[in-house]
């Protein structure tokens, strides 16, 4: 028998004000995360970039255009994912985040479905993504969702871009 709960996608704004508090939780995470595995890392929200803070203090402000996922537990917001507004076609999921304590359950696999169902019901015809190189994990995740390394449309040092149509 497993005490797992279900998980269920949503998307915010609209479904209370717990699920834009995980939301920031979860973004934070990850900032706080990505920075510290670039060599940057802040002791807290506070030591951030203010891009980066402005999503966590403000979201609703920072992905107006956007769609923003979020997996829920119960009434805990255990992953997330931004898909960016339509543009010539195309679209980017950003931020994808997964709890640690609920990797493995395959919630990235669903946040990433649910972004490509949005984003064929919105028209696109290609979505794409930049990762980390030393993110394994996430690569191997988009590889088996069909994304396959693209020709880069980001400057920074290690990122790797990847695409797929929709």
């Amino acid at each position: 028998m497993t005490d797992q709960r279900e998980v269920v996608i949503v998307r915010w704004p609209g479904q209370g004000p717990f699920v834009e508090a995980g939301l920031a939780e979860l973004l934070a995470s990850y900032h706080l995360r990505t920075e510290a595995e670039k060599g940057e890392a802040v002791a807290d929200v506070e030591g951030l970039p203010d891009r980066y803070r402005a999503e966590i203090l403000d979201p609703g402000t920072v992905f107006a255009d956007a769609v923003v996922l979020v997996a829920l537990s119960g009434d805990t917001a255990v992953g997330c994912l931004v898909v960016t507004a339509p543009i010539g076609g195309r679209s980017e999921v950003k931020r994808l985040w997964t709890d640690p304590a609920f990797r493995s359950q395959g919630i990235a696999s669903g946040l990433v479905s649910a972004a490509l169902a949005h984003s064929a019901e919105s028209g696109v015809s290609t979505v794409r993504l930049s990762v980390w190189k030393w993110r394994a994990g996430a690569i191997a995740l988009y590889e088996r969702l069909g994304f396959t390394v693209a020709e880069s449309w980001d400057e920074r040092d290690q990122l790797v871009c990847m695409e797929r149509a929709v």
